[in-house]
């Protein structure tokens, strides 16, 4: 198969050229997944991307649809303790994004009494991110650990938005919510005269016993330092989220999304440092190839240099041509010395051979049989007319055959002399 076959089968096989429209999960309106899918189309706008937004009830929607490749999503938002490899078989990380803390708000004047939070809540109506979000998972989880379940706190399923106007109004008791403090629906409540945030005083606790849990802490006034909003540091509890790809998806797709995270989560937040997201972190599912790649070297130089839609051609042309370049080249090039030494080992063989007959007849004795070194010299004449070597050896082949005709010769004439020495002598 000549380079151009090669360069063919490169471009056949798979799909070296990414699409240019594909489908991201996100979340419910007014929440920080819907505000950051947003930018994500347009960032990846400024590429020729076209990113459709599957607006869902959260991150355990997110995996689900991820995990069906006839969802036609490809990308997606997905809280850590969702997934498993074991169970996303198909799918991989690009790293977290951002830390997600559960925002616990309560009216002013709900009731206040002794006792930890799980304990206060018992009797209250919470308005619960919808089935289906990381934030009715952990809020499950978190009342299950504390022996809570609806008889004692009943849970009324809203999106964000629509949760916090119902604690605003008075409908509800409190509102919890797993999401990152951009998110429209917690800066409405946390400037919000009427509520107030709850902490979890016992966070160390809850993280020793779901490893996926982080702590952090909400600084005094960091909300609004004029009415010291909060008035105190608030210990919360908080997941890590991660921005999950399909494996098939493109490479110069997960590089463009790449470089999109680090744009949008590379800044400064209240709960972590700039430059802190996105990071390498495989909580549930393991890296792309992709993502190992950009974070130990960026994005490959080819991808700096062309367009995204024609940088994967050709990377997938240079790991068909730099082997040839590497490899096939040099073997190539001492291919025809290999060949030509064992071409001239076979015929120097053959002429040893040859050698050792000559040395045999010579040192015959004129009444000595010659039979045996005959069929020696038959035997040699035929493998050398069998010998198959270039044309450049056609002239020793040759050369040797004769050589061995002289032999031939040599050994018909010893025979001959010797049938004439045996003949009997005619008595007149």
């Amino acid at each position: 198969m000549g380079l151009a076959g090669l360069v063919g089968l490169a471009l056949a096989l798979g799909n070296p050229f990414p699409p240019r429209t594909i489908v991201m999960a996100t979340g419910p309106d007014g929440s920080a997944y819907s505000e950051f899918g947003v930018r994500y189309r347009e960032i990846l706008a400024r590429s020729g991307v076209h990113v459709e937004l599957a607006a869902t009830e959260g991150g355990a929607t997110n995996l689900a649809r991820l995990r069906d490749a006839r969802s036609g999503i490809v990308v997606g938002f997905v809280e850590g303790g969702l997934a498993s490899g074991e169970q996303s078989p198909g799918l991989a990380t690009l790293g977290t994004v951002t830390i997600e803390p559960l925002w616990l708000f309560l009216r002013g004047d709900w009731r206040t009494s002794q006792g930890n939070t799980a304990q206060r809540l018992v009797g209250t109506r919470i308005a619960v991110e919808p089935a289906g979000s990381g934030g009715e998972f952990l809020t499950r989880q978190l009342m299950a650990l504390n022996g809570l379940d609806e008889k004692s706190v009943r849970l009324v399923e809203l999106p964000p938005e629509r949760g916090a106007d119902a604690l605003l109004r008075g409908e509800v008791d409190g509102v919890a919510m797993l999401t990152a403090v951009e998110s429209p629906a917690m800066r409405r409540l946390l400037a919000a005269k009427d509520v107030r945030l709850e902490g979890f005083p016992r966070a160390d606790a809850y993280v020793a016993r779901s490893p996926y849990l982080y702590k952090v802490v909400l600084p005094t006034g960091v909300a609004d330092l004029a009415r010291n909003i909060p008035p105190t540091d608030v210990p919360m509890l908080a997941v890590a989220a991660s921005l999950v790809v399909r494996k098939d998806l493109h490479p110069a797709l997960q590089y463009l999304l790449l470089e999109a995270a680090a744009e949008i989560h590379g800044g400064p937040d209240v709960f972590h440092r700039p430059g802190r997201f996105p990071a390498p972190e495989a909580i549930d599912l393991p890296l792309s190839k992709q993502a190992e790649a950009f974070y130990r070297s960026g994005r490959p130089f080819i991808y700096s240099y062309l367009p995204f839609w024609l940088a994967g051609p050709v990377e997938r042309l240079l790991i068909v041509l730099i082997p040839l370049f590497v490899i096939v080249f040099p073997v190539a090039h001492f291919l025809p010395t290999v060949l030509a030494n064992m071409t001239e080992r076979r015929i120097f063989r053959l002429y040893g051979e040859l050698k050792l007959l000559e040395s045999e007849l010579a040192a015959l004795r004129p009444d000595e049989r010659v039979d045996d070194i005959v069929a020696a010299l038959d035997r040699l004449a035929a493998r050398a007319g069998r010998l198959r070597v270039g044309i450049r050896y056609q002239q020793r082949r040759f050369i040797l055959k004769d050589h061995i005709t002289e032999l031939q010769e040599a050994a018909a004439r010893h025979r001959a002399a010797l049938l004439v020495d045996d003949t009997p002598a005619v008595v007149p």
